[in-house]
């Protein structure tokens, strides 16, 4: 009888236990066809673990502006996980056990494995231009304008980027690790701290973009013709004394300003000689310029936007013809360089 009513007991209690909704089965089944499961395949959840798996360089010789594009495009399926040549044999490995796929080469097209370089600049050749600075993903390059730049080399990743943009060709990239390449000359430590400061970097840009933005809505909203009266008349003030001083002026007086623009112009005609003559040594010797190859399109611009102050300016061209250089002019419609984010 006791056991009788043990049986009638426990299936008492299980009819009035409460029954799992149909969501947390799908959740626990991970079903595709419902988005708002929390499930493995989640692209978000799957990009972050990708990215923890990346080298970290910033290099883009995956095709991506940085690791973390490249680990969304994998997570989307729109990039393959062999299309990073700083991570090597060893990196693929590692996406392909995250993924369950199997183990390719590296894409040829990206790049080759290689003992992890570290960038060296010939500070006798450098003259200042900061575009390596720029280029830098993690700011391992110390340096001010027209002043020697130097590379900090326990932070540098030896991604190459800030080869391209020098004008005149003094970074060499040298590699340290002997033969160990990949992941054997790259720790999970280094990769921690360059992503940590390539976020600092890119919060620092940012917030230069933001003021610039800010200072130029300001100019805009000034120069307005709905400014008010008195800031109107303030510019005609400022207006009629820049010409009044310009007028006192004796017509071939020098000024400081033209004294200041000649010597820079000096140093920066001796830069190139030097550059020139360091380049035609190595062409004698059959030694070309160094990656040049797989130019990412920032970079080119910033290339394309140094070559053209130079033109603007007349550096270097008339210097080849055996003509005297122009004087420098400024072009007043790109408004305050200092305006503009590096």
């Amino acid at each position: 009888m006791a056991r009788q009513w043990q049986c009638v007991k426990s299936a008492i209690m299980l009819t009035l236990a409460p029954r799992p909704r149909a969501a947390t089965l799908r959740r626990a089944r991970g079903d595709p066809a419902h988005p708002d499961a929390a499930t493995v395949k989640d692209s978000q959840t799957l990009a972050d673990r990708i990215e923890d798996l990346l080298p970290q360089t910033q290099c883009t010789k995956c095709g991506y502006n940085g690791c973390r594009p490249y680990a969304e495009a994998i997570a989307a399926g729109t990039a393959s996980y062999n299309q990073c040549p700083p991570g090597g044999a060893e990196g693929v490995a590692r996406l392909a056990k995250l993924l369950g796929k199997p183990v390719i080469p590296i894409n040829p097209v990206n790049g080759a494995e290689r003992p992890r370089p570290v960038a060296f600049i010939d500070e006798s050749l450098c003259i200042g231009c900061t575009l390596c600075m720029q280029a830098c993903p993690v700011d391992a390059i110390v340096g001010a304008p027209k002043q020697m730049h130097t590379i900090v080399k326990d932070l540098c990743t030896g991604c190459d980027l800030c080869v391209a943009p020098c004008p005149v060709d003094c970074i060499a990239m040298i590699p340290i690790t002997g033969t160990a390449t990949g992941w054997d000359a790259w720790t999970q430590e280094q990769a921690d701290e360059a992503r940590v400061r390539y976020g600092r970097r890119e919060a620092r840009l940012a917030s230069e973009r933001d003021a610039a933005e800010a200072r130029a809505a300001a100019r805009r909203a000034a120069a307005s013709p709905a400014s008010s009266p008195a800031s109107s008349e303030a510019a005609s003030a400022a207006s009629a004394a820049s010409s009044a001083g310009s007028t006192a002026t004796a017509p071939g007086a020098a000024t400081p300003g033209s004294d200041a623009e000649a010597k820079k112009k000096a140093i920066i005609e001796a830069a190139l000689e030097r550059a020139r003559r360091k380049k035609a040594e190595m062409a004698e010797r059959g030694v070309g310029p160094r990656n040049t190859e797989n130019v990412s399109a920032d970079v080119q611009a910033q290339i394309d936007a140094a070559e053209a102050r130079r033109h603007r300016l007349g550096v270097g061209e008339s210097a080849q013809n055996g003509e005297p250089a122009p004087a420098p002019h400024r072009d007043n419609t790109r408004g305050n360089d200092d305006d503009t984010p590096a």
